[in-house]
């Protein structure tokens, strides 16, 4: 009979969609959201299980893909996870991802967070839910940034003290955080990498009359401009020369694609805290 699907065909789908990867988005109507939202449901290998939003956020009840400007994909943009789902992605808060991510622990969801600003507390509470679940926090998916990060602590061990050290982030005039996380974790891989203090050693900015540059200092200075999506470099400045070495992103796919790539993997892995170090 026309149109009448064989019993191997119906079999053969259910075992491709039990081999997809489950994602939820939390902020999935944010700049990141959206176009992650997006890149999972252009995706064969994934299927978007939630679209999540704060209660009262003006698009609950909206179809994602039509917001995602994806096309129309039968999922609402809602307040909670309630289809199963093996990883959720969050873009959103600090405040909202750690709520996520207790939400995740109960359900025993994996996570991926790009979220930036996350105080030591917040690092504490979800580092004490990924005993429960696997977790990645990564203020960077991108895989240039990750390469970046291990250059650049190489580069500071082998250049030593006689190299002065200043980070230069630029972003989009609507960042709400100051410096970004990128930054912050570029100056973390350099202490590391140097025994230097990140309480004591790095700087934000300078004003005044500051006096002589020590030699054990790391600055960072941030600036916001227009639509920037984000540029970072690390100048690396000694007597007679220099170096420096700078990432710029295109696009925010760039960091949308390492997220969802990310998810992917994330989502097989036993509890524990991961780093894209562990993706890569």
């Amino acid at each position: 009979m026309a149109g009448k699907k064989h019993p191997q065909d119906r079999q053969q789908k259910i075992q491709k969609e039990q081999t997809l990867i489950k994602i939820a988005v939390n902020g999935a109507c944010g700049r990141m959201g959206t176009r992650i939202c997006a890149l999972i449901l252009e995706d064969k290998a994934s299927d978007l299980t939630a679209a999540l939003e704060h209660p009262g956020h003006v698009s609950i009840g909206k179809d994602i893909g039509l917001v995602a400007g994806f096309g129309e994909s039968g999922l609402k943009i809602s307040t909670a996870m309630e289809n199963p789902t093996d990883v959720l992605i969050d873009f959103s808060s600090p405040e909202s991802a750690v709520n996520i991510a207790e939400c995740c622990a109960k359900k025993n969801v994996a996570l991926v967070t790009g979220t930036t600003g996350l105080t030591p507390l917040h690092h504490e509470k979800l580092l004490e839910i990924s005993k429960k679940i696997p977790c990645l926090i990564s203020p960077n998916m991108s895989l240039g940034v990750n390469v970046m990060f291990s250059v650049a602590a190489q580069m500071a061990k082998m250049l030593g003290k006689d190299f002065d050290i200043e980070i230069i982030e630029t972003h989009h005039r609507h960042k709400k955080d100051s410096p970004s996380g990128t930054a912050l974790r570029l100056a973390e891989k350099i202490c590391d990498a140097t025994g230097l203090d990140k309480e004591k050693n790095i700087i934000y900015g300078r004003q005044g009359i500051i006096g002589e540059r020590p030699s054990n200092q790391i600055g960072i200075h941030a600036v916001r401009s227009g639509d920037v999506i984000g540029d970072h470099t690390v100048v690396f400045g000694g007597l007679g020369e220099r170096l420096e070495i700078t990432h710029k992103a295109h696009t925010r796919d760039t960091f949308a694609r390492g997220a969802v790539y990310t998810a992917k993997i994330i989502a097989k892995k036993p509890p524990g805290m991961y780093t894209m170090s562990d993706v890569l």
